[in-house]
């Protein structure tokens, strides 16, 4: 689904959408993302999704983000700037961005580029699943024709000529596991490598390791 789709989709849900978020602005959160910004609801799977931080003071984070130590290469520390033009950023800027596509004024897909067996696991509401080995040319499993489909019918690119025309190109936003982990940089290099835009493309650094510390809402695609 390309970023048109849910710009066609936002408007067609605007009502249902303002519905949940006074609703969320009407319940009275005792854990908030910032003094302003308590919830911000997007939709996932044609449903109204409320993403919001944890309201038990006793919540404790999911254990598959417990560890601290993985074995380097490959879980290395990730760089704060990943590529040239590439823009790096947290939690808020997320959440302000998909409280700007909900609301018609953006548009741009989400990203995870973790492999299924991760993806499956739960991720963050709106977003969809394209696997680092889908794009990335070493990975034992690349298909050149299936990296073409995703260009040509997810990210907006036209071909001419045989040639990439990037034009019209989606804005991006696209994360892994967190900043150990280099499954969405893998993906990021590779789109540039083909001549994707990088100041099309946002990188969400903390990935799912910093959504969970901060206790913010997940969804299990399964």
């Amino acid at each position: 689904m390309n970023s048109r789709r849910w710009m066609t989709r936002a408007a067609m849900g605007a009502a249902l959408l303002g519905a949940a978020g006074l609703a969320a602005g009407a319940e009275e959160l005792g854990v908030k993302v910032t003094s302003d910004l308590g919830a911000v609801t997007v939709e996932h799977d044609g449903e109204p999704v409320e993403i919001k931080r944890n309201q038990d003071p006793d919540n404790r984070i999911a254990e598959d983000y417990i560890r601290t130590s993985r074995e380097c290469p490959p879980f290395c520390v990730q760089p704060m700037q990943l590529l040239p033009g590439v823009n790096t950023i947290g939690e808020i800027e997320l959440l302000r961005m998909l409280e700007a596509r909900a609301q018609g004024e953006d548009a741009f897909l989400l990203i995870d580029s973790r492999t299924p067996d991760w993806f499956n696991k739960g991720t963050i509401p709106s977003a969809i699943n394209i696997p680092w080995t889908k794009l990335y040319p070493g990975s034992s499993i690349f298909d050149p024709f299936v990296a073409e489909t995703l260009l040509l019918d997810q990210f907006g690119v036209e071909k001419e000529d045989g040639l990439f025309d990037f034009r019209q190109a989606e804005k991006l936003v696209l994360f892994c596991n967190g900043p150990w982990c280099g499954q969405s940089p893998t993906n990021i290099k590779a789109l540039v490598a083909l001549g994707y835009p990088a100041d099309k493309i946002y990188w969400y650094r903390g990935g799912m390791q910093m959504w969970h510390v901060l206790g913010l809402t997940t969804v299990d695609p399964s």
